[in-house]
């Protein structure tokens, strides 16, 4: 008959599953059976490692003679006396193992009744220094685990708890007992217990154990922050490799992940306020301040910034908090800068740069412009967020892109509010606190100064350039014999003005004299010089004086007003012989353009500039025939920083040279591909000989 093919199967089917490896192969438990008489009837392999005898010395022996020693046969006989008469008796007895050796082994035997009504006695015995081990083990295992400060539980293959300490029990809030059966969802509803089930049945079928992943949940504590734990997750496998199921050992890291949280935070801004000294007031330009600013808070303070400067800061008063108020106690504000950290429509609601926008006394803005103090409003919900918007639709926009925290700071300088600075949370779910109010106001602070140096550099700058341009020529007289054209830009924004200064100045017979100069020096002093030299210039213009004569007396001019320099060109042309003289003091050679196109720099002998004293003025003459250009000019146009001077020049005499063209497209031609952000001030005098009506 053919065996059973599938017994295995069958017994899983039953619900019967192998245990390798279990407790009792653990302790290596024999078994031995004896029939009345006390001789040995059955005996299992596990005998003979406790024992010693096999199988075939052992069965039919009587057990007493066989592994008891004499001295003790008859407490043997005793005990196995009452065991047949039905007690069970459990203890320690010596044996002699085959080898003569005394050993101590541990006994539970009890009576059994076979079909006939025999009474047979079953002994179970296992080495007493296996059983101590095991007891051992287990006992410290059990007090490990209970005695443990760390949350420690063990999760069937299913992943409920079938072993929870009181540590765990605390950190759940819940009896140990009542944790029992339940799964980590079902134990700790409020922590991510999704992330921990998935994390779990990873180390279940994978056998790699995770360290330290990092669980948060409620309940809060008393600042209102999650626990934070650290988790641990392996499996148990036994001796042959079965897995048992997993163990989980819970920390709770609250303390030490808020406390380094804290630390990353303020060297965060730290940081910030490091990025704020290098990146506000890189130049005196009062919107490019703002901007710097607001692109410095976002995104590592808010998510949305805006800079709004008081109206009157942008004006001539000296009062700005005064005249920005209304009768009303509205406050007028300019935005200057707006800056968001993420895409979000809350950048809509800002006032747009450039527009004029009226407070009133109740919006928090305008509290932080008349209490001089930061106003910081955690949660913008209901009635609040209309105090933070400028009106209800901008408050509709705000709590629709999801702005959830606002915080106002002043921007002072010298005990006067310029204005604030706005900030607003939307995706950082964290509100501001007091410590982002600290680090904006170290920010407002820094920016403030900037602000009022940029706003005090502005109007003098804006005085500077009144008084030069009141002193340059507004229309150049007009000449039958000599066509003009002239050109004068300050240097770019956030730089001082310098002295640069041009002018045509008709002379007696029909003569014209050009004059273009350069004081050294920037800012309102220099606009001042330059004044003086201008004057200084149109009077002896008018006594018919020789170029480098002119230029002599402007010297001991220029010597009388201080630490002042100056470089001048002065040139005079004569129609009516077509001729040009032309006097250098340290400046650079004009250009002159012949009829045919051909373009060069006029060659002057180099002399020192006005101021110096003493320094004798040479002058050449040069041939003017009708369509002569000549071209004056100041470095400016052809000196930079990234480029030599003699690489300006020469692009100079290339956008000069070639057909003759108008010489207002001219001017524009070479100022557009010269006058690119200069360093400097840039003035140019373009002149064709030849007749026609001068040009501003």
């Amino acid at each position: 008959m053919a065996a059973d093919p599938a017994p295995q199967q069958r017994a899983a089917d039953a619900g019967v599953t192998a245990a390798p490896g279990g407790l009792l192969d653990l302790l290596r438990v024999a078994a031995v059976v004896l029939d009345s008489d006390g001789r040995i009837a059955l005996w299992s392999p596990e005998a003979e490692q406790v024992f010693g005898f096999t199988a075939a010395e052992a069965l039919g022996r009587y057990a007493a003679r066989l592994f008891v020693a004499p001295e003790n046969r008859q407490l043997a006989m005793t005990l196995f006396g009452r065991v047949r008469a039905g007690a069970v008796w459990a203890g320690v007895f010596p044996v002699r193992h085959r080898d003569g050796s005394d050993r101590q082994v541990e006994f539970r035997t009890m009576r059994l009744v076979d079909r006939g009504g025999g009474v047979l006695a079953l002994g179970l015995a296992a080495d007493v220094s296996t059983v101590r081990r095991v007891e051992t083990d287990m006992a410290l295992s059990e007090r490990l685990v209970e005695q443990s400060p760390v949350g420690v539980g063990v999760f069937d293959t299913g992943l409920r708890f079938v072993r929870v300490n009181a540590a765990l029990a605390g950190l759940a809030g819940r009896p140990a007992a009542a944790l029992l059966g339940l799964t980590p969802g079902e134990a700790l509803p409020s922590a991510d217990a999704d992330g921990v089930e998935s994390a779990l049945r990873r180390v279940l079928a994978t056998g790699r154990p995770v360290l330290d992943q990092r669980v948060s949940g409620g309940p809060q504590d008393e600042t209102g922050r999650d626990h934070v734990w650290s988790v641990c997750h392996y499996r148990l496998d036994d001796s042959t490799g079965r897995v048992l199921g997993l163990a989980v050992s819970v920390i709770d890291v609250s303390e030490r992940h808020w406390a380094s949280a804290e630390a990353m935070e303020a060297r965060e801004r730290l940081a910030v306020i490091a990025d704020a000294g290098v990146r506000i007031g890189t130049t005196l330009d009062l919107q490019q301040t703002a901007r710097e600013l607001a692109q410095v808070a976002v995104p590592r303070l808010a998510d949305l910034a805006a800079v709004d400067i008081l109206d009157s800061v942008l004006g001539d008063t000296d009062d700005p908090f005064g005249s920005a108020t209304a009768a009303d106690g509205s406050i007028r504000f300019r935005t200057l800068a707006v800056a968001a950290g993420y895409p979000t429509q809350a950048i809509h609601a800002a006032d747009p740069v450039g527009a004029i926008a009226h407070y009133d006394p109740s919006r928090t803005i305008s509290t932080a412009v008349r209490e001089a103090r930061p106003v910081l409003v955690p949660r913008t919900e209901g009635p609040l967020m209309d105090e933070v918007a400028r009106d209800e639709q901008a408050a509709g926009v705000l709590a629709r892109a999801g702005v959830h925290s606002y915080l106002a700071v002043p921007l002072t300088a010298r005990g006067e509010v310029l204005g604030t600075l706005s900030l607003y949370r939307t995706v950082t779910p964290r509100a501001f606190g007091r410590q982002d109010e600290t680090l904006a106001c170290e920010l407002a602070a820094r920016a403030g100064v900037c602000i009022d140096n940029a706003r005090l550099y502005g109007r003098e700058r804006e005085t500077a350039l009144t008084l030069q341009r009141s002193l340059l020529p507004q229309e150049p007289a007009a000449h039958t014999a000599l066509e003009t054209a002239t050109r004068y830009r300050p240097a770019a924004a956030g730089r001082e003005i310098g002295g640069d200064w041009f002018d045509v100045l008709p002379l007696a017979d029909g003569k014209v004299a050009l004059v273009v100069g350069d004081v050294m020096g920037r800012g309102v002093r220099a606009a001042a010089v330059m004044g003086q030299l201008r004057i200084a210039t149109r009077a002896l213009a008018g006594l018919d004086l020789a170029p480098a004569d002119l230029l002599a007396h402007l010297d001991d001019i220029a010597a009388g007003l201080g630490d002042s320099f100056a470089t001048c060109v002065y040139a005079v042309c004569d129609p009516r012989c077509s001729r040009c003289e032309i006097s250098s003091a340290g400046h650079l050679p004009p250009v002159r353009v012949l009829p045919d196109g051909r373009a060069a720099l006029v060659e002057i002998p180099v002399a020192a500039p006005l101021g110096v004293g003493g320094v004798p003025f040479s002058s050449v003459t040069v041939d003017t025939a009708d369509g002569t250009l000549l071209a004056l000019y100041t470095d400016g146009l052809v000196e930079r920083r990234d480029r030599p001077i003699d690489s300006g020049l020469r692009e100079l005499l290339c956008l000069l040279e070639g057909p003759a063209r108008p010489l207002q497209e001219t001017c524009d031609t070479v100022l557009d591909a010269l006058y690119r952000s200069p360093d400097d001030d840039v003035a140019l005098l373009l002149a064709r000989l030849g007749g026609g009506t001068a040009a501003p």
